[in-house]
């Protein structure tokens, strides 16, 4: 199974106060993170970029393909839709995170892209594979390319939830021991506690 990887990096970081992307994480921006957990596994590894594009870009160490969104103020779903339109056909599924969740385990991201059966779906047959950790849904999230053109025909005031529940029957959950699914990193505090939590 071929994954493309998909990483938003568009949001305005309002509440942070700086671009989150290029927050520290064990000696590495969020973004270099992230890329190079998905270059692992994923070819290619997109990242939506929007507000503060061009330091974001510069500052990047780790290759991928980025795209801009010139429309992100629009909000995070027309930045999924920038990156879903830059998937190559041949891919099988998309493995998608937002930048703020930087903490995620190699172990999850290979739970996610691997075959087995989960909460009674087979994960091979199902449309979606979504993480859990204490109940918690968390992120990086797959789906199937199948799942595509619904996401790109959502209405501006939609959300990439509309799709996700249309397919409840089809999702295999995955409950796993990685509180970094959980860990997001949108504001001040969180961050804090964060970097507070590194040994």
């Amino acid at each position: 199974m071929s994954a493309a990887g998909l990483i938003l990096a568009a949001g305005e970081s309002r509440r942070m106060g700086s671009p989150k992307a290029l927050l520290d994480y064990r000696g590495v921006t969020f973004l270099d993170t992230l890329i190079g957990l998905f270059a692992e596994r994923c070819s290619p590894v997109i990242v939506t970029l929007g507000a503060a594009a061009e330091e974001i870009r510069a500052r990047a160490a780790r290759p991928a393909e980025f795209v801009l969104n010139p429309d992100y103020a629009r909000g995070q779903l027309s930045s999924m839709q920038c990156g879903l339109r830059a998937v190559p056909p041949e891919a099988d599924g998309v493995l998608f995170t937002l930048v703020d969740h930087p903490a995620v385990s190699r172990n999850t991201i290979d739970a996610l892209l691997a075959p087995g059966v989960t909460q009674g779906v087979a994960t091979g047959a199902a449309l979606l594979r979504v993480p859990r950790y204490k109940g918690r849904r968390g992120h990086p999230v797959w789906f199937s390319r199948e799942l595509t053109p619904e996401f790109l025909a959502l209405p501006e005031s939609g959300a990439a939830r509309d799709v996700v529940r249309l397919h409840a029957g089809r999702t295999a959950f995955l409950d796993i021991d990685d509180p970094g699914i959980v860990a997001d990193i949108d504001a001040p505090a969180a961050y804090r506690s964060l970097i507070g939590a590194i040994p």
